[in-house]
């Protein structure tokens, strides 16, 4: 085994060799613990066989690459491996471009699009959720972090980024050319069609509840009976971006639960003032419903002021933090999972399961997209047997 590579294992089981130790001076090692070092033998084993016996000489940097990305790949999409070049570039105090093709992506094998911003260049072009990128400027992304691939995304404005996507038949990918530009400041669009008001929520943001506040104050002004709020394909946005919506229309209850590996779980409970919108509402959601969206949708279904209608949602609702490593290396990691208001189950990892599943068409590349939204049409009338 060369230097280097009984460097690597030594900083990979020096934390958990120590841990084991401590624990078995103050009585027996815990069975996790036990089975960790059992693991750390097999990959020292693994190591040792690949280094020494394998064909060819071996390229260092590749194979202990991999293993870390195998490593985070294991505990779920939002958490990575980071390069040194990926983490100066987290640390890069410049701002960010303003120039965005309107994709938001995680890790699914290759990037999987979760959300496609209205009247995005992405949305123009036909992208969808659940569309898998499979390189972004020629660049594969099979090994790529979603918080790099949402980097290479954005750029100045006018600026052009190649995005070959997947969707359906691997053997057939699609090469776009999309053209990055400010993307709309409209947060919250609404229409009403027979006394139903339609509000479709584009982005969560800062200013997504004030938005979502003036929207229902015109609704009230025009007397609607009650309203279906668009969540699908809405993923972007902090939790605390969705739990200051939600309390615009939970009156009285937990709106959210945050927990961590350890400690007690904190629960966000309504406050005096909150509920203030009581109009009746549905929720239409999507597989690309996440993040503060997610939080939103859990925190009204969880305390019975609106059912949801549509996908299952996408289960991306946490927070991570970077993790700093030796070399310049980092680890993007999940530390704080959003749960639903009962406290029994993340929404991360799992998603949140709809009172009624319809599902959105899939539409080929070169189909046309169906004239009416019958997801849509399902939840106007969930909205109208509840009246």
């Amino acid at each position: 085994m060369t230097q280097k590579t009984r460097w690597f294992v030594v900083l990979v089981s020096t934390p958990l060799v120590a841990l084991v130790t401590v624990g078995g001076l103050m009585g027996t090692p815990h069975a996790a613990e036990q089975q960790s070092i059992e693991h750390l033998r097999v990959f020292e084993d693994v190591l040792r066989l690949v280094f020494n016996a394998y064909v060819e000489d071996v390229n260092v940097d590749k194979v202990m690459d991999g293993a870390m990305r195998g490593l985070t790949d294991g505990l779920d999409t939002s958490s990575a491996f980071l390069q040194p070049d990926e983490v100066r570039a987290m640390d890069s105090k410049a701002a960010q471009p303003t120039g965005d093709v309107g994709l938001a992506v995680t890790r699914q094998f290759y990037l999987r699009v979760l959300g496609v911003r209205d009247g995005s260049p992405a949305a123009r072009a036909g992208l969808q959720s659940g569309d898998f990128v499979r390189m972004i400027d020629n660049t594969p992304t099979r090994d790529m972090s979603g918080v790099t691939g949402a980097r290479l995304l954005r750029g100045a404005p006018g600026s052009k980024v190649s995005v070959t996507v997947i969707r359906g038949n691997p053997a057939d990918p699609h090469t776009f050319q999309l053209v990055r530009e400010a993307l709309s400041g409209e947060l919250v669009r609404t229409t009403t069609v027979d006394g139903v008001g339609h509000v479709r929520v584009t982005s969560f943001a800062a200013g997504t509840a004030d938005a979502l506040r003036a929207a229902f104050d015109g609704l009230a002004k025009n007397k609607a009976t009650g309203a279906v709020i668009d969540l699908r394909g809405v993923s972007d946005g902090t939790p605390d971006d969705g739990i200051k919506a939600a309390r615009l229309f939970v009156t009285s209850g937990t709106i959210a639960v945050r927990a961590g590996k350890a400690g007690v779980p904190v629960k966000i409970a309504a406050a005096e003032g909150d509920g203030a919108i009581t109009l009746p509402v549905v929720l239409l959601v999507s597989n690309g419903t996440a993040n503060a969206a997610e939080v939103f949708a859990a925190a009204l279904s969880g305390n019975k002021r609106a059912d949801l209608v549509g996908e299952p949602t996408a289960g991306v609702a946490a927070l991570q933090k970077l993790v700093r490593l030796p070399q310049g290396y980092g680890l993007w990691l999940t530390y704080e999972r959003m749960m639903t208001v009962d406290g029994k189950d993340p929404i991360h990892e799992r998603g949140l399961m709809p009172a009624v599943a319809i599902q959105n068409p899939l539409v080929g590349f070169d189909e046309l997209p169906p004239t009416t939204d019958a997801p849509m049409a399902k939840a106007v009338e969930r909205l109208k047997s509840k009246g």
